[in-house]
């Protein structure tokens, strides 16, 4: 069997299609050497309220346009904890498995000592993966030196982890040069974030571009039904 491979950003909360990556994978890199992007996914997610869906935004300081990697960024107000759980308590309270939960993401939140992005971010992501009784590994692309250029970079990070097959992303496949995967023996694998089921969703319309909060507060123990990988992934 090829080793698969991932190698992904630190997202804050991330939707599902995320943890099916993971899941899908024997190993993921979180690549937070890379530069900090405003008004992306690394420090914001959406949920679901009775008023439509909305962004949580962890506040975070910016110095400069174009050098700061994600792995230096620092939280700018340590309010944000407070702000946001009583947020998703408001919104989540009376989903069918909130309170299953409720200890465990109240600790999350209000319990930490992390200042950077990356460090909370992948407190939430392994205390969800635990949870879903996801059991990849987990290493960091700050752990190996990283060549120069976009492609190579992956192709180099997939060689020193012996994997075979990269794991990518659906967007990806604008700027990938595949063809350097190839001359590696690596088979690059895309994602599909299409099709996923519905399940039972406060406040409809259904939308499925949320945080795998929605999921788990509104499906419990039976998240793993509405994954792809759990069918896939053996």
């Amino acid at each position: 069997m090829k080793k698969k491979l991932a190698i992904v950003q630190s997202f804050y909360i991330p939707w599902k299609g995320y943890f099916d990556r993971i899941n899908l994978a024997d190993e993921v890199i979180l690549y937070d050497d890379m530069q900090y992007v405003k008004r992306f996914w690394i420090n914001r997610n959406r949920i679901k309220t009775a008023g439509g869906v909305i962004w949580l935004t962890v506040p975070v300081s910016v110095k400069g346009r174009f050098t700061q990697a994600i792995k230096d960024t620092q939280i700018s107000d340590p309010a944000w904890t407070m702000r946001h759980w009583e947020t998703i308590e408001r919104s989540y309270g009376r989903a069918a498995h909130f309170q299953d939960f409720r200890e465990l993401f109240k600790q999350l939140f209000l319990e930490y000592e992390d200042l950077t992005i990356s460090k909370i971010n992948f407190r939430f992501i392994a205390a969800i993966c635990d949870l879903l009784g996801i059991k990849t590994q987990f290493s960091w692309s700050m752990d190996y030196p990283l060549v120069q250029g976009k492609t190579d970079r992956l192709v180099d990070l997939c060689l020193k982890r012996g994997a075979g097959i990269y794991i990518s992303g659906p967007t990806a496949k604008e700027y990938l040069r595949e063809e350097l995967f190839k001359e590696a023996g690596i088979e690059v694998q895309y994602m599909d974030y299409s099709d996923y089921p519905e399940y039972d969703q406060l406040y409809p319309p259904f939308v499925h571009e949320v945080s795998i909060l929605d999921l788990l507060f509104n499906t419990g123990m039976k998240a793993g039904k509405y994954l792809k990988s759990f069918s896939t992934n053996t």
